[in-house]
């Protein structure tokens, strides 16, 4: 056996084997971390393994741990609700938003859970449970961030459900590097998979979120684990949103609503009303919108505000679609429409504070800034549904008869502006 120095990427989780200043993968700066490996340099002889075919592949059904919290079984498995037993699960989400308050209570709710608290003290989440109401469940807790106690313990009590809160500060003293340096998250994630397999005891492990907005170390970690959740929403309202981003279990485009109150998390069964009863008076600046999102659709509204720039260069700023995405459409709009937006300042803003990913949501957003810039509102109750192309052109969107039966349900009325953007002027006068 001998020792060889490694070079690992805090951003992207990139391997090689000198050091440089910057990352050839991701191209950060100063990124680039050592760690230590032992290779064994006799090497073994290795046996060819056996072959299957697809026919003879088997189908058994895996078995699913039903949670009890309907909108978290609903993104884990669709149609098949619950955890995968085995499964290893990454929930990662903003500081703040709720990830240890979910968790313990989806945790109190699982028969044979295990919650590991690598952060918090034992007195913190006894007074999270008493306050959530939770102090009568027989949920076994323990505040420890060794590594090797944690597999001992679950080796030794084969839980249903385990919960690890946080990878990022879990510790294990065999591998080189702090809690939270890529070679002790890469290797602690690698070792809890292999438990989870062995035992069959779903694992939860909670990520941290960086500034970017990306879980922290390295992307190979998303790689490791079965399914990767983001859990969105505004500190300051109490609107929680459960996406998926990679799920080998289930759907990947399912998600799950809540509100966040002082009794911990209450599931929201329709959120087509919610996002309804959330929109205002019709003003300069506001569109409505119908998104969809796994099996739902639901009402947005799209805040628009249009002010001339007091510098030289227009300053654009989006909460809750992409800014690029909205760069373009304001190119289509000076482009086709003929509008000055170069002297003009543009912020977009989505009610509940949630992320818009749903290109049919780009005919609202056009609506929004035209309607800002003129200071002439849209029809009320009035929905703007549709894909811009670069040229102009209106687009259909995916599941429009989802998204016309929800505008019905609610009494909103559709919106029809033709082919092209510039069907937008007869809606916007002035």
């Amino acid at each position: 056996m001998k020792e060889k120095a490694i070079y690992f990427c805090n951003s992207c989780g990139n391997e090689q084997s000198r050091w440089a200043g910057r990352c050839p993968v991701c191209g950060e700066w100063n990124s680039l971390v050592e760690a230590k490996t032992t290779i064994d340099s006799a090497g073994k002889k290795a046996s060819p393994v056996d072959l299957i075919t697809l026919e003879k592949l088997p189908l058994k059904q895996k078995h699913r741990l039903v949670t009890g919290i309907s909108e978290f079984d609903r993104v884990m498995g669709g149609d098949d609700p619950g955890l995968v037993a085995g499964s290893v699960v990454l929930l990662a989400g903003s500081p703040g938003v709720g990830k240890s308050t979910l968790l313990l209570q989806i945790a109190a709710k699982v028969k044979q859970t295990t919650y590991f608290s690598a952060e918090e003290s034992l007195e913190q989440i006894g007074l999270r449970a008493r306050r959530l109401q939770l102090d009568k469940s027989d949920l076994r807790l323990a505040a420890d961030r060794d590594l090797s106690a944690i597999i001992a313990t679950l080796t030794k009590e084969k839980p249903s459900l385990a919960i690890i809160d946080s990878i990022q500060t879990v510790f294990d003293e065999t591998v080189p590097g702090i809690p939270g340096s890529i070679a002790q998250v890469r290797d602690n994630c690698w070792k809890l998979q292999q438990i989870a397999k062995q035992l069959g005891t779903a694992i939860i492990l909670v990520g941290h979120i960086t500034k970017e907005g990306v879980i922290a170390g390295p992307k190979a970690l998303e790689h490791l684990v079965d399914a990767v959740f983001y859990l969105e929403g505004e500190r300051r309202t109490g609107l929680r949103l459960l996406r998926s981003e990679k799920n080998r279990f289930g759907p990947t485009d399912e998600v799950g609503f809540w509100q966040l109150t002082s009794s911990g998390f209450q599931p929201v069964d329709d959120p087509g009303k919610l996002f309804a009863s959330l929109t205002t008076e019709p003003v300069p600046g506001r569109a409505l919108s119908i998104t969809n999102e796994g099996s739902r659709a639901f009402v947005v509204e799209i805040q628009a505000l249009v002010s001339p720039t007091a510098f030289g260069y227009p300053k654009r700023a989006a909460q809750g679609v992409d800014l690029n995405r909205l760069n373009l459409l304001l190119a289509v709009l000076e482009n086709r429409l003929a509008l000055p937006l170069d002297k003009y300042d543009v912020f977009i803003n989505v009610v509940g504070g949630f992320s818009l990913r749903d290109p049919g949501v780009d005919l609202a957003i056009a609506g929004a800034v035209l309607s800002g810039l003129k200071r002439h509102a849209l029809p009320d109750r009035t929905v703007l549904i549709g894909e811009i192309g670069l040229l102009g052109e209106v687009r259909g969107v995916f599941d429009q008869a989802r998204r016309e039966k929800e505008a019905k349900r609610l009494k909103y009325s559709w919106a029809d502006v033709g082919k092209t953007v510039g069907g937008l002027r007869e809606l916007v006068k002035g």
